[in-house]
């Protein structure tokens, strides 16, 4: 059967009239009998009786006439949320973010794409950047904002910004007024820092190392928010993202220019390789290439 044969059944068998279903259906004569007589044939016998003065349902017709009624209502909703859907007056889409983006850049993003797509759900995934790789590489979510990968087998990467790391000390310490720190400077006061895997952390692990020095770890949080408020408190010193700066500023921590090594790593979108994006992930995807940038 098809949606066109039962579409024309349906008319004609509730005006009982093929000239009023040829009107509604903007069909001629025979293009409608063409049609009654296709889905007789596809489903074994008569559905209408027809004679020069009237038209009637067979006892079959009579059963499919609910049935197609039902099929037709069915098929109208789905290809009217579809049409929602693709014009983005409906829809949804998975992100996976790591921490220093969903909670500092990732929010204003956020509000440039409600503000033009208001009706399509947006659910954001706040995990450390090993997890935003995987959760796109398994297709959990379409998008993911994260570091740029060491491997980008399974994914593609499009690189928006490089970020550089910043100190981030009390306000009321010596080391707040200054233009610029090294890390032998900030080393001497306890280090906060996220546990690990938290790519901030092996980052900065790993930057040191090639110096020979060993991060000295005074605490350590799963949570930017815990690690800048500590700082905040007066109990030691850290080194996140500089896209971090307004978060930790919000929370009471200062931070400033840090060099000797410069930590630097290129923040981007990562998609599924060769994967096709869902309409509302692709809208997404443009206001996160042209407001992370």
């Amino acid at each position: 059967m098809t949606v066109k044969q039962l579409r024309a059944f349906q008319t004609v068998a509730q005006t009982l009239s093929f000239t009023q279903a040829c009107e509604r259906l903007h069909l001629s004569q025979p293009a409608l009998s063409l049609a009654i007589k296709g889905l007789e044939e596809t489903l074994g016998g008569a559905l209408l009786i027809r004679s020069t003065r009237s038209v009637r349902l067979t006892p079959e017709g009579e059963t499919l006439l609910p049935l197609a009624k039902r099929l037709l209502a069915d098929w109208d909703n789905a290809e009217e949320l579809l049409r929602q859907r693709f014009t983005l007056q409906l829809g949804r889409v998975a992100l996976a973010a790591m921490p220093s983006i969903a909670c500092n850049r990732l929010p204003r993003a956020l509000r440039v794409f409600r503000g033009q797509f208001p009706r399509v759900n947006v659910t954001v995934h706040d995990v450390i950047n090993e997890q935003v790789i995987d959760m796109v590489r398994r297709q959990q979510v379409e998008l993911g904002v994260a570091f740029e990968p060491e491997t980008r087998e399974g994914i593609d990467f499009l690189p928006l910004s490089d970020d550089t790391f910043v100190a981030v000390v009390p306000p009321d310490s010596p080391l707040a007024g200054a233009a610029s720190i090294d890390w032998s400077a900030l080393l001497e006061y306890d280090f906060i820092t996220l546990q690990r895997p938290s790519m901030v952390r092996i980052l900065v692990e790993q930057a040191l190392a090639r110096r020979g020095t060993e991060l000295p770890v005074a605490f350590e949080s799963h949570q930017l928010a815990t690690v800048g408020r500590m700082v905040a408190s007066g109990l030691g010193v850290s080194a996140v993202p500089a896209l971090c700066r307004e978060q930790m500023h919000e929370l009471g921590a200062r931070c400033v220019p840090l060099h000797t090594p410069r930590i630097r790593r290129t923040v981007g979108v990562v998609v599924g390789g060769g994967q096709e994006l869902s309409t509302a992930a692709r809208a997404l995807y443009d206001v996160l290439r042209t407001t992370l940038m």
